[in-house]
């Protein structure tokens, strides 16, 4: 593979998003340690292989058929742009979306079947249809406004409860407890990544939370999603599911309310696109604050 090449894969796999599949699985596993003293490293790296393939496969395939439905065309930003630029074929890109898709099967037959968790094979298979029909037609659940809602749930609960069930070798409780911000974090990045392309989403069809709000409604969507986030935290710590450090998280609450002001006073919304680092950012820190949270717990 060509240095060029390279980059153009690297370029398609937007790996600053990656953030996104580390932070969840990273609480899951502390929380199944903390729990049962077993670290279990060799089953955790294999659902990180795994859950890190499902992410590039959701990324690759977004671009494909964004680009077959002709919604990444024109002055459109979404996606990695790849294909618009005659980096990768979309014959090519499809063709390695599949053979990504068999070798993320073959690992989840292995946690299912080697390990006897079967029924961990149920929210694994929402998982790959999460990632496939995101924009493949004919569902396209990214087309109808949810998927917020199925990336936070596969984010967020499939996750962190999924990668305690594996390591812990039974489900709990707690998990889905804890991983409640985590998914709703993972959310917002989503939300607001859709922000600056409302105008082309709309015009291509692609009505996304963020066009059915409008631009004043999207705003305060931008906002109570970041309500949730540090109102489920603080919840968290009351409720004794996370030490005190748990609240470390609200460091980048700066942040967002920096984020906040700048979209509230952006006329041209496309802009937005260069201050998503924010973020990622405060996902960032408050996953780390939930980490903390969970190891330094009684």
């Amino acid at each position: 593979m060509t240095q060029s090449a390279l980059k153009a894969w690297v370029q398609a796999s937007r790996a600053p998003f990656f953030v996104a599949t580390f932070i969840p699985l990273f609480i899951g596993w502390s929380m199944a340690v903390k729990a049962t003293g077993f670290m279990r490293p060799g089953r955790f790296l294999l659902v990180l292989l795994g859950s890190l393939i499902v992410h590039l496969i959701t990324n690759l395939a977004n671009d494909y058929f964004d680009h077959v439905v002709g919604t990444d065309a024109g002055d459109s930003i979404g996606g990695s742009r790849v294909i618009q630029q005659g980096k990768i074929s979309p014959q090519l890109m499809l063709r390695v979306i599949i053979a990504l898709y068999v070798i993320a099967f073959a690992i989840a037959s292995v946690i299912v079947f080697q390990f006897g968790l079967h029924l961990l094979a149920i929210p694994i298979l929402f998982s790959a249809f999460s990632s496939y029909f995101y924009v493949a037609p004919p569902i396209k659940y990214g087309y109808h406004g949810l998927g917020e809602l199925f990336v936070g749930i596969n984010m967020g609960p499939v996750m962190v409860a999924g990668t305690y069930w594996v390591v812990a070798g039974a489900p709990a409780i707690e998990p889905l407890l804890v991983s409640i911000p985590v998914g709703i974090m993972v959310a917002a990045i989503l939300y607001y990544q859709s922000l600056p392309d409302m105008k082309t989403d709309e015009a291509s069809g692609k009505i996304t939370l963020a066009v059915r709000l409008g631009r004043k409604g999207a705003l305060a969507g931008l906002v109570i999603f970041f309500i949730l986030v540090y109102g489920s935290i603080l919840w968290l710590v009351l409720a004794g599911l996370l030490s005190s450090w748990g609240l470390a998280s609200f460091i980048g609450v700066l942040l967002v309310v920096k984020l906040i002001r700048i979209v509230a006073r952006c006329d041209d919304w496309v802009l937005l696109d260069l201050h998503g680092k924010y973020v990622r950012m405060a996902y960032f820190i408050c996953g780390l604050a939930i980490i903390a949270g969970i190891i330094s717990k009684n």
